[in-house]
């Protein structure tokens, strides 16, 4: 496990890391081998990997078993858990807005020496990911968008997602909401969103709805590296699909699956994921 400090107040991002390369030499925060001159940021030839998972999520369940797939292991991976969520901290005084994930992460990569790296992002975390280009570049050199949130959605009582959960208040969340979200949500979901801090799950949540000035749509059509859009067969077109081809993102169809791409059908998300990063 490796961690980094990624607010004043001390909190840490932890993540796993996959084999393939070993931790830059210095890199704060982290623990294990040393890697050799000049292997920061890639490993023989190939960016460094970071996994960003979505609301309620933790990265090494949604995503460990695609990561050692075949045609995506063989270099450095990150599996980091967003702030708040998974083996990451949970602090209370963090806004966990996307602008605040985005830089957190930011932290975090920089510590690892993870530059240019391909970033691949589920659901809000794929937000998060676009934020990241945007707000620091330098770190991302290509991104993988899994079923990712891209426009603001209007809170929605009662549904189990961040809709349902941002039409609280706050203090109704904390107060009996988190129990009402968990029998919507079952257990699967459960599973990990049990893991994170309630103002965690209930601002990002939040934000999530609420979106970013630019939208992330925007931000990502404005973005000028490699982007891929992963979304079920099953749902049809994006919204506005065709003015994302247009700006030059690659949008693939995935069958066999729901939003969890990648847990529904981990054969068909390794092969285009494998795609979108090929040299």
């Amino acid at each position: 496990m490796h961690d980094a400090q990624v607010t004043d107040g001390g909190a840490r991002i932890r993540w796993v890391e996959l084999p393939g390369a070993a931790t830059p030499s210095g890199a704060a925060g982290t623990t294990g081998a040393v890697a050799p001159a000049g292997a920061v940021g890639e490993t023989g030839g190939r960016a460094d990997r970071v996994y960003l998972h979505g609301l309620g999520a933790s990265s090494g369940p949604y995503f460990a078993a695609s990561a050692t797939h075949p045609l995506l292991a063989g270099g450095r991976s990150l599996l980091v858990d967003l702030l708040g969520f998974g083996i990451s901290d949970r602090p209370t005084d963090f806004g966990y807005t996307l602008e605040e994930h985005a830089d957190a992460v930011a932290k975090a990569m920089e510590a690892a020496g993870a530059h240019g790296a391909d970033v691949i992002g589920h659901s809000m975390g794929g937000a998060v990911a676009v934020v990241l280009a945007v707000r620091h570049p330098g770190l991302v050199g290509r991104l993988v968008l899994v079923d990712a949130t891209l426009d603001p959605v209007a809170p929605v009582r009662g549904r189990p997602g961040s809709s349902g959960i941002a039409a609280y208040t706050e203090e109704e969340f904390l107060a009996g909401g988190l129990a009402e979200t968990r029998e919507r949500v079952g257990p699967l979901w459960w599973a990990t969103m049990r893991l994170a801090g309630p103002e965690a799950l209930y601002r990002s949540a939040a934000h999530r709805s609420r979106g970013t000035t630019p939208t992330m749509r925007e931000l990502l059509l404005d973005l000028r590296i490699p982007r891929t859009f992963l979304r079920p067969s099953a749902d049809g077109p994006l919204s506005g699909e065709a003015a994302l081809v247009e700006h030059g993102v690659r949008v693939v169809a995935v069958p066999d699956c729901g939003h969890n791409i990648m847990l529904d059908n981990p054969e068909a998300f390794a092969r285009e994921t494998a795609a979108a990063l090929a040299p």
